[in-house]
């Protein structure tokens, strides 16, 4: 439910994923799923932040993208944010989401288009347990931007001592619990706190707390509040949650192929509107605790 005397969220309607929250604004893009979802060229996605800034309002509250699978709409989100002021990038996710993609952009690679961005001082993905980063997966990372300092991985569960051997150590941080791994980033927040933009991808998520259609992570909702109520002193810039479940067969045989490659598995239909509905009391979980935060752009 919509926070009274803060600006209201905003539904990216392009799958029909996001359950009625109360109070949001929902802007219709259902014409655009095939494009987007999952991949698309940076040609295509220009287009669609050209036609995304037509309609949305000048100030709003935290952006809902629907499925996982549009978690890429984040990066024309954060081109929107005022280039004159620095700001880190925070992402709850189960995967690093900066694999290498010949093709454009898609759901797994844009983190390192985010990086390069001169307005983002830093990204810090918390709550990966992908073999993503895993040594058999280690060239499939883009490494531009954990060499240069301006990426870090926090994981728990998978073996990282690889990055050491080859440079990358400083942007991998290891953990034993999802506990520790907030408790750390909690720290070096309050001792450097600074404006943030917070994107939560759901599958960071156990499954009992919301089930998503990719591999999930093992943070609780506790952990999730914790690590937004640590970005209290900087504040807000913006805000956006993913991980959302929705059914959808592709035109493209490309995108069956990478995605059946990806391990994505079909969501059973008896269980689509049960997930659905978990997956709204925790965005409106979120949603309460993010309305707290000072909102921190530029005015």
């Amino acid at each position: 439910m919509h926070t009274p005397g803060t600006p209201p969220p905003v539904v990216l309607d392009i799958d029909g994923s996001v359950l009625p929250l109360g109070g949001e604004r929902i802007i219709a893009l259902r014409d655009w799923q095939e494009q987007l979802r999952f991949a698309c060229s940076h040609a295509g996605l220009r287009r669609f932040a050209a036609a995304l800034e037509q309609r949305m309002p000048a100030r709003h509250g935290t952006v809902l993208l629907g499925s996982g699978d549009f978690h890429h709409l984040s990066y024309p989100l954060l081109r929107r944010l005022d280039a004159r002021h620095t700001s880190q990038l925070v992402v709850l996710d189960n995967h690093p989401d900066n694999m290498r993609y010949p093709f454009g952009i898609h759901c797994g690679s844009w983190i390192g288009w985010a990086a390069a961005l001169p307005h983002i001082s830093h990204v810090h993905v918390l709550g990966i347990t992908s073999r993503d980063i895993g040594s058999a997966h280690a060239w499939e990372n883009r490494w531009r931007p954990l060499l240069s300092g301006r990426l870090t991985y926090w994981s728990t569960d998978v073996p990282v001592g690889w990055a050491r051997k080859v440079g990358l150590g400083r942007g991998f941080r290891s953990f034993d619990s999802p506990g520790t791994l907030v408790e750390a980033f909690v720290d070096e927040q309050q001792r450097r706190p600074q404006p943030t933009y917070l994107s939560i991808d759901k599958d960071v998520f156990a499954e009992e707390v919301a089930r998503t259609n990719w591999d999930q992570g093992r943070f609780r909702l506790a952990h999730a509040l914790m690590v937004i109520d640590a970005l209290h002193e900087g504040g807000l810039v913006g805000s956006d949650i993913t991980g959302e479940v929705s059914q959808y067969r592709y035109h493209s045989r490309l995108k069956r192929l990478l995605s059946a490659m990806d391990g994505q598995p079909e969501v059973p239909v008896h269980a689509l509107r049960a997930w659905q509905g978990q997956q709204r009391a925790v965005n409106l979980r979120l949603l309460s605790a993010l309305a707290e935060v000072p909102d921190a752009r530029p005015r």
